[in-house]
């Protein structure tokens, strides 16, 4: 039997390349790179894709993908661009749009969590872009697409673990917000969710992130203890004297148990080696 093919767009990024290292060893794999790298220039399921210049559907033709996975990056107009072209090719061929999304699209709600099929709202210049690329996905028919909201995504690799652990080596704070309570999660739980989810073909809007909260400061603080025996210092950033949620939590569209994940598995098990 034929392996399906799979295109990534992003595959160069921390969360893109997350996903192609997951799913290359069981399906026809392929992604996309901006930024050259010797790896991506020699690897021939790469192909070069500057989202601001090039034209998706040359790459589409080429590969003629049974799912896409887009977890683009980069110049917000050209993203939206690049997605409409995305929903116009995914509605006259046989493939499926799968979209990184973000708890973003709901940072106006701050008094709750966020469920799957709650009304999407944004303060944020970012928040509103991934509501807008979600509505044209919306249009098209469900078993077309699925959206993929994610919380704050940690990992060895993770830019934000990266960026701490500079701050300590450099003697920096780090920024912790105090009344902001989260879900999350960490790349080695998310590919696997996308590979159960491709897999079993699954349509529709999923929230990844742990079944679980915990307050922004109480997560930062317990990662570092894993990364030395020091006294790191801390900025926090109190945005309102209130608690703030910025939460995207599963109820419509549980995955199965040993898909889910707590706060503390991922705090536990992967953050820091």
């Amino acid at each position: 039997m034929e392996k399906k093919k799979i295109l990534i767009l992003g595959a160069s990024g921390f969360i893109g390349n997350a996903i192609y290292k997951e799913l290359c060893n069981y399906f026809n794999t392929y992604g996309t790179y901006f930024t050259a790298r010797k790896s991506f220039e020699k690897n021939k399921q790469f192909f070069s894709y500057n989202l601001e210049e090039d034209d998706i559907f040359e790459i589409l033709e080429a590969v003629k993908p049974d799912y896409i996975i887009s977890a683009l990056r980069g110049n917000f107009t050209a993203q939206v661009i690049a997605h409409q072209h995305l929903v116009e090719y995914v509605l006259h061929n046989t493939c499926k749009l799968y979209f990184i999304s973000s708890a973003n699209v709901f940072d106006a709600y701050s008094k709750y969590p966020s469920y799957e099929y709650d009304k999407t709202l944004s303060e944020s210049i970012y928040g509103r872009l991934k509501i807008k690329i979600e509505n044209m996905l919306l249009r098209l028919p469900k078993e077309k697409m699925a959206i993929l909201r994610l919380p704050m995504v940690f990992g060895n690799a993770s830019p934000r673990i990266r960026e701490m652990k500079n701050h300590i080596l450099n003697n920096e704070p780090v920024e912790v917000f105090p009344n902001l309570v989260i879900n999350v999660t960490h790349d080695s739980k998310l590919t696997q969710q996308i590979h159960y989810l491709i897999s079993k073909n699954k349509s529709g809007v999923f929230h990844l992130g742990s079944n679980d909260l915990v307050h922004h400061e109480e997560f930062i603080q317990e990662i570092l203890k894993r990364v030395g025996n020091f006294s790191p210092l801390f900025k926090r950033v109190y945005t309102t004297n209130e608690e703030r949620y910025l939460a995207v939590l599963p109820k419509e569209n549980q995955l199965p148990k040993n898909y889910q994940t707590s706060y503390e598995e991922i705090i536990n098990d992967h953050v820091i080696a």
